[in-house]
């Protein structure tokens, strides 16, 4: 078997590992050979790969749903395989396409389930629904008593996510949780999961079989094939070195070779980010962040020089009521010129785990780079601008 390519991966503490971990059946059929992988605290790792591959029975052998036939899979350190299945199972998330909410309660019982079997107070149990509802922008008061036939696709799937999240588990395994969903409501789900993601700093492992959908989510994309690990790396890295001619067709590499892959930083920044100037209020900042739906924006002076940013959140603990944006800005904001090499400012987020880069030209912001912005160039290299 060839070794799968770990180029640039830092070995920290990991939350997750496989070590040579196999599954084979009585048949003879193996489903995974070999398998090594580590999956550090905090990443959102996607699984890929075609039907057959091993990805959903590599994520199900991590709470023994699918019990491995050789090798060690560990959790911070200790096999798996010695742990209770039953409180293994309560101890990760757990998220699958079909959803399986239980149509007889309502929404905060079937958010609730897990903490209930862990003993946990009513009143606790109710704030913690109240809290992850909000968390998805759906209102405790309208959505807690319903039930689940009440509700769209869409708003069953995040309530699939909440459940998973409801007793706080640091690991959440997730098998396809879109596929079923039609583009437009997957995309947003997509979108909301990352920004779940940046909120409450969980790992997570995500099976797909979707390319577009791993770019889109991940910090690191396993590529399997016959139950191989054939790379294991960056999207960007991936995208720019696959491991060998299968990776490179899977992900689209042979069409990105006949198209222009954008090169600097100018080429796929966002020219119009969300800005205020120094002299604005607080108010008019939790306006426009409200009216924009961003919950962070850059602060300029009058010149249109950088001067700093402003969140949500930190205006909260600031109690910034009633004073100016240049009173209360932070000023450590990441920057990137607008010439420097597209990919080295990508690598340089995935590893500092930076949300954007300021795009700044001798003092002035002349735009912003995000993961999507990224995604989107990609894209639009390998698909063309009508995708």
């Amino acid at each position: 078997m060839s070794e799968a390519t770990f180029r640039g991966y830092e070995r920290g503490f990991q939350v997750l590992e496989f070590q040579q971990v196999s599954k084979s059946y009585r048949d003879g059929t193996i489903a995974v050979r070999d398998l090594n992988l580590r999956v550090e605290r905090g990443e959102f790792v996607v699984l890929i790969g075609p039907s057959g591959c091993g990805k959903t029975t590599s994520l199900r052998m991590v709470n023994r749903m699918v019990e491995p036939t050789g090798g060690s899979l560990l959790l911070e350190g200790r096999d798996v395989t010695s742990y209770d299945p039953v409180q293994l199972r309560r101890g990760i998330g757990y998220v699958v396409q079909q959803i399986g909410l239980f149509p007889h309660m309502t929404i905060a019982e079937n958010i609730e389930v897990v903490p209930r079997l862990q003993g946990w107070s009513p009143q606790r149990r109710s704030e913690r629904t109240a809290e992850l509802l909000q968390l998805v922008g759906m209102d405790p008061g309208t959505y807690r008593d319903r039930f689940p036939h009440e509700l769209s696709g869409g708003q069953q799937q995040r309530i699939g996510v909440l459940r998973a999240l409801a007793a706080d588990p640091d690991l959440i395994l997730m098998d396809e949780p879109f596929g079923a969903l039609d583009p437009i409501t997957r995309e947003q789900l997509q979108d909301e999961l990352k920004r779940l993601q940046e909120t409450v700093h969980k790992t997570i492992v995500f099976v797909t079989h979707d390319m577009d959908e791993a770019l889109r989510l991940a910090n690191r994309i396993a590529v399997l094939r016959q139950g191989q690990l054939l790379q294991y790396d960056t999207p960007a890295e991936i995208l720019r070195n696959p491991a060998d001619d299968f990776v490179a067709q899977f992900v689209g590499r042979h069409r990105l070779a006949e198209m222009q892959v954008p090169h600097i930083v100018r080429d796929i920044m966002n020219t119009r980010p969300v800005t205020l100037g120094v002299g604005a209020s607080t108010e008019e900042a939790f306006a426009l962040m409200q009216s924009r739906q961003v919950d962070t924006m850059l602060v300029i002076d009058e010149q249109g020089s950088l001067h700093g940013y402003v969140s949500a959140l930190h205006l909260a603990h600031k109690r910034a009521v009633g004073r100016t944006l240049g009173e209360v800005c932070e000023q450590d904001v990441a920057v990137v010129g607008p010439d420097e090499d597209a990919s080295t400012a990508f690598n340089r987020m995935d590893q500092e785990h930076l949300q954007y880069l300021a795009v700044v030209d001798e003092g002035q912001l002349k735009g912003i780079v995000t993961r999507r912005s990224m995604v989107r160039a990609l894209a639009a290299a390998i698909w063309g601008d009508a995708q």
